[in-house]
């Protein structure tokens, strides 16, 4: 058995792991030990992790494989690591419940985060279980959600991202490259089979097959009870703290309440097509 300590943070999201030094390769019994905490509590923290880009690296691709994002700022020396430097991220896009790059036919399968720079108070991340957030519905409501599919768009993040000068992409090229794409509503987990609610803010732009005003209304609803604090962990930034989540059922918000610099190291694991 590894040395890998696991201690919850809430009942329904999240847990710091510690006992391992993620500049080496994890041995077997520990990396089997980080991916059932992963598993059981859909969001990992750890302190004290002073990776270089190229270990973090390493580390992701022991999780799996990695991929570039389409139009997020990527570190000048690795593609595969998405570079977040901020100092007033209002409007920016983090500062809203949402999974990452839903409007792929394939969306990232998890995210690793690392803290490079952190303000002297603020920049906390919330991590919300959209698992439990399903399982918290009515059975008719979830009966009807599982019917649905939800059009996923990166336009209006993009357009977003563009405007505070965070990408420098052309709008119209990238909705070509990148077209609107269906995904269930309500999407089961590979592994465990648990079904999550799978839409979110800044991608999700209506339901297919409803009216506008059914559709502004449903996801109007969906949006608010995704917030609910009962399924959520708020994790405090430390320089070299790394969070690893499933982002098939995992929401999360970067909070916007530091004026002063935070840089933060990304990066995107593949996953599969929702069904």
């Amino acid at each position: 058995m590894g040395n890998v300590e696991v201690r919850p943070l809430t009942a329904a999201i999240g847990a710091e792991i510690h006992g391992v030094d993620l500049r080496q390769p994890l041995d077997p019994a520990d990396l089997d030990q980080v991916n059932a905490a992963l598993r059981d509590h859909l969001a990992v923290f750890f302190r004290d992790q002073p990776l270089a880009p190229e270990e973090l690296i390493a580390f992701g691709r022991q999780l799996g494989a990695l991929e570039i994002h389409p139009f997020a700022p990527s570190h000048p020396d690795h593609r595969e690591i998405v570079h977040l430097d901020q100092v007033n991220p209002v409007g920016e896009g983090a500062d809203n419940w949402h999974a990452d790059a839903t409007f792929q036919p394939k969306p990232p399968g998890a995210a690793v985060l690392q803290a490079i720079v952190v303000p002297p108070v603020g920049g906390d991340t919330c991590f919300a279980n959209m698992q439990a957030a399903f399982e918290a519905l009515s059975a008719p409501v979830q009966e009807l959600l599982e019917n649905l599919r939800g059009v996923n768009d990166l336009s209006m993040t993009l357009a977003s991202a563009i405007e505070h000068e965070y990408s420098s992409d052309d709008l119209r090229e990238m909705q070509k490259s990148w077209p609107p794409v269906e995904h269930p509503v309500v999407r089961s987990h590979p592994v465990t089979g648990r079904k999550a609610i799978f839409v979110n803010g800044n991608f999700t732009v209506r339901l297919a097959g409803l009216t506008i005003a059914e559709s502004e209304r449903l996801l109007g609803f969906l949006f608010a009870h995704v917030r609910s604090p009962r399924f959520q962990c708020r994790f405090r930034w430390e320089v070299h703290s790394i969070a690893v989540w499933d982002n098939r059922c995992v929401q999360h918000f970067g909070v916007p309440d530091y004026l002063e610099r935070r840089v933060m190291h990304r990066l995107n694991l593949a996953g599969e097509a929702p069904v």
